[in-house]
């Protein structure tokens, strides 16, 4: 595609890429992005942005703003990783270092393309004398659901018209379906320890309450709405067997396709807790770390998206792609891609038995839920919102695995990303030269909210949870 902006996006592929790795090599957890974070932020302000740091109380939280007046188009970029999954970029596994971290969503490869594509675009601003303003979101912590949501809450997004982002995946295509709303929280329990075989009558067990709350838990299941999904890890059990445990602590996230399932699903669970320490004569409390809404997509903004997918093409992988990615097929459980294929029903045969996606999705009209949870849902619920994926790694290979890991530290996911570096920028000039779509998507978006506004899930005063997710 000939297009000065996009070549502005492909003069940049080695820097892009090269920031990339460093961010993967890092790979920092949520609220902990620190280094990651300051590469990036650093990177925006040498290009001439405005940069605020430490926003919304998350020191690894920014702005980065370039240009002025209206309208005012945002580019959201994400930059945590996933405990446990460090991975060289080999097609088998091999962590980099065992136990660490790694970056199994591909969110170093998110937050470096909207970087290239706000320089990039900022430079096109420059030379064009293009009007209105380009601000980039340095989002942490997406993968505990906290970042966007106390950023929506302290009014970040109050003045923006539009806001675009894109994610990692296996396919290019636009995100028309919806996510599921999500709950998290941590139920502490405090029993008195004693000797668990010469005293046991003197003790009352923690553990035991948390276990007949996850109990409760799994009977509630079956009287829940189909779609909703109720996860737990016990982070907190006792020391040793022979020891009353005084102190015990379970995780909870609850899911629904819509924000008022959750919150009522929660409060029956919050009804399990209250049961099982009755049961155990222990004493409770609850911490709620986070909360957010399902993803509102906006068929305006989606359109245009797909429109500029389309015209920039599949990422361009060649032969030692391809060779890679029939390596990491072969470490797939047996059904796995057919599995993944299959969702897409009458796409299934297209997509099957391929390594890599080397075509664009049709845009589809879509009433689906997917079966995960973003922090995108928030901001979607208070400006219009579209965002989309490119191919960064095999069909058929699961989110949060090894395998996304080693491909967002290779050729493959480098591709994909400097794909939605281009699409990004070329749609958020169209936003900044098209009036006539942005009035059309804020109508879209009028019409969808209309009678449920937006009230944050955060309970009054809640501040982003840094010393509870510091520990896992």
């Amino acid at each position: 595609m000939n297009d000065r902006l996009a070549e502005r996006v492909r003069q940049r592929a080695d820097w892009a890429t090269a920031l990339s790795d460093r961010i993967w090599e890092l790979a920092e957890v949520g609220l902990q992005e620190h280094q990651s974070s300051a590469l990036l932020a650093e990177e925006l302000a040498k290009a001439g942005f405005e940069v605020t740091s430490g926003v919304a109380d998350m020191p690894t939280a920014f702005v980065a703003t370039y240009g002025s007046g209206k309208p005012v188009v945002a580019i959201l970029g994400e930059y945590d990783a996933l405990p446990g999954l460090s991975q060289k970029a080999v097609p088998r596994r091999e962590p980099l270092r065992e136990g660490a971290p790694g970056h199994g969503c591909g969110h170093n490869l998110l937050g470096v393309a909207g970087v290239a594509a706000a320089i990039a675009l900022k430079e096109e601003m420059e030379s064009s004398g293009l009007g209105g303003t380009v601000r980039y979101y340095g989002c942490p912590a997406e993968e505990t659901l906290v970042g966007k949501v106390f950023m929506v809450r302290d009014g970040l997004f109050d003045d923006v018209d539009a806001a675009l982002t894109w994610h990692p995946a296996a396919l290019n295509s636009v995100w028309a379906a919806s996510s599921l709303a999500n709950n998290s929280a941590k139920f502490r329990f405090y029993g008195r320890s004693a000797h668990a075989a010469a005293n046991p009558d003197m003790g009352r067990s923690a553990l035991d309450a948390v276990e007949i709350m996850n109990v409760g838990a799994n009977y509630l299941r079956e009287h829940v709405v189909e779609k909703a999904r109720i996860h737990y890890v016990i982070t907190r059990g006792g020391g040793e067997p022979n020891v009353v445990p005084a102190e015990a602590e379970v995780w909870y996230y609850v899911r629904a396709p819509k924000r008022e399932q959750v919150e009522e699903i929660y409060q029956r669970l919050l009804l399990c807790a209250k049961g099982a320490a009755i049961m155990t004569e222990t004493e409770y409390d609850v911490e709620f770390l986070a909360g957010c809404y399902q993803y509102l997509p906006n068929r305006v903004l989606g359109k245009l998206l797909h429109q500029n997918l389309r015209k920039v093409g599949a990422p361009p992988f060649d032969e030692a792609d391809r060779q890679f990615a029939r390596q990491l097929r072969e470490t797939f459980a047996p059904g796995q891609q057919e599995a993944a294929v299959s969702r897409f029903k009458e796409l299934a045969e297209e997509l099957r038995g391929k390594d890599l996606h080397d075509g664009v999705l049709p845009l589809r009209e879509s009433d689906e839920v997917m079966p995960g949870s973003t922090d995108v849902g928030d901001v979607s619920w208070v400006v219009p919102t579209a965002q989309f994926a490119t191919a960064c790694t095999v069909i058929g290979a699961a989110g949060h695995s090894w395998q996304m890991t080693a491909t967002s530290g290779m050729s493959i996911g480098h591709k994909g990303m400097l794909t939605a570096a281009e699409v990004l920028a070329l749609t958020v000039r169209d936003l900044l030269t098209r009036p006539e779509v942005l009035a059309e998507a804020r109508e879209e978006f009028r019409r969808a909210t209309e009678g449920s506004p937006y009230r944050c899930p955060l309970p009054q005063g809640a501040r982003p949870p840094h010393h509870q997710l510091e520990k896992h």
